[in-house]
C-alpha cells in the first residue's frame, strides 16, 4: 500500500495535489486553517495531520513555510519527510534547514504543474527536486515517491532553479499582468494562433488570486533582475519603433 501523505494547506493546489494522491492509493490527511477538506480526509488539526504521515507537504504560502514547519517540529519524527512545493526553491530551503534543524528530513521540491494542468490531464507531470547534502535518503525517497504518482524527476541547484524560474515563470506571469491591466484579452475570434499561448498564460494569471505573482516575484531572489532587463528592453523597443 502507498505511504501515507499528510496536506498542510488545502488551497488550489494542496486540494489537487490531494486528489492526485488519492487517486495513485494513498491515505492522505489533510489541513487547513481556513478552507475545510473533504470528509474522510480533514483532520482537526495541523498537528493531527502530520501524525502518522510518511511524506509532509507543505502546501502554503512561502513566508508560513518556515512558521509552520517550526509549529510541527515537536510531533515530527526522524522517519517523516517534509516536502515543500513552493514555485521557488532558495528561500524555503533556508526556511526549512532553520526550523527543523539537521535532525529532521526535509527535501525542497517544484511541482511544474498546477490545477489547471491537471484537469487538463497533461503528461508527463514534471517535478523539480533540490539536491539535498543533509538528507540524501529522503531525496530519493521523495523521488520515488513522484515517479510513483506519474512525474518525471529532474535534479537542480535551488538557485539555479530559481534564476531559471526568473527568466519564465517569473517574466510569463509578470507581461501578463502588465496585458491584462492594459486591458489586453486576447479572447477575440480573430486571435491568431500564434497569440493562443499568451492568451494561456493570461488565464493562468487571472485564475489567481495573487500569491503566486507575489511569490514569483517577492521571493525569488534573481526576479527583480530579470524584471529590470525586459523593462529595459521594452522602453528601447518602444523608442525603436516611434
Amino acid at each position: 500500500m502507498p505511504p501515507p501523505v499528510s496536506v498542510l494547506g488545502y488551497g488550489r493546489f494542496g486540494a489537487a495535489l490531494a486528489r492526485l494522491l488519492l487517486d495513485a492509493g494513498h491515505p492522505v490527511r489533510a489541513w487547513d486553517p481556513v478552507v475545510a477538506p473533504p470528509d474522510g480526509i480533514a483532520a482537526p488539526s495541523a498537528a493531527e495531520a502530520v501524525r502518522g504521515g510518511r511524506f509532509v507537504v507543505l502546501a502554503v504560502p512561502i513566508e508560513e513555510i518556515g512558521p509552520l514547519a517550526r509549529q510541527l517540529r515537536a510531533g515530527l519524527g526522524p522517519e517523516q519527510i517534509v516536502v515543500d512545493v513552493a514555485s521557488v526553491t532558495v528561500r524555503p530551503g533556508l526556511a526549512l534547514r532553520d526550523a527543523l534543524g539537521p535532525d529532521l528530513p526535509f527535501v525542497v521540491t517544484h511541482p511544474l504543474f498546477g490545477p489547471a494542468s491537471l484537469a487538463r490531464g497533461e503528461r508527463p507531470l514534471r517535478v523539480v527536486v533540490c539536491p539535498s547534502r543533509e538528507h540524501p535518503e529522503a531525496e530519493e525517497a521523495v523521488r520515488a515517491w513522484f515517479v510513483g504518482l506519474g512525474c518525471v524527476t529532474l535534479t537542480m541547484d535551488p538557485h539555479d532553479h530559481d534564476r531559471r524560474m526568473a527568466e519564465t515563470h517569473a517574466l510569463s506571469f509578470f507581461l501578463a499582468k502588465g496585458l491584462l491591466d492594459a486591458g489586453a484579452t486576447f479572447d477575440s475570434p480573430v486571435t491568431p494562433p500564434s497569440a493562443q499561448g499568451i492568451a494561456r498564460t493570461l488565464a493562468s494569471v487571472r485564475s489567481d488570486a495573487g500569491h503566486l505573482l507575489g511569490a514569483l516575484h517577492g521571493e525569488n531572489p534573481y526576479a527583480a533582475e530579470a524584471r529590470g532587463r525586459v523593462l529595459r528592453a521594452l522602453t528601447a523597443l518602444d523608442g525603436s519603433l516611434a
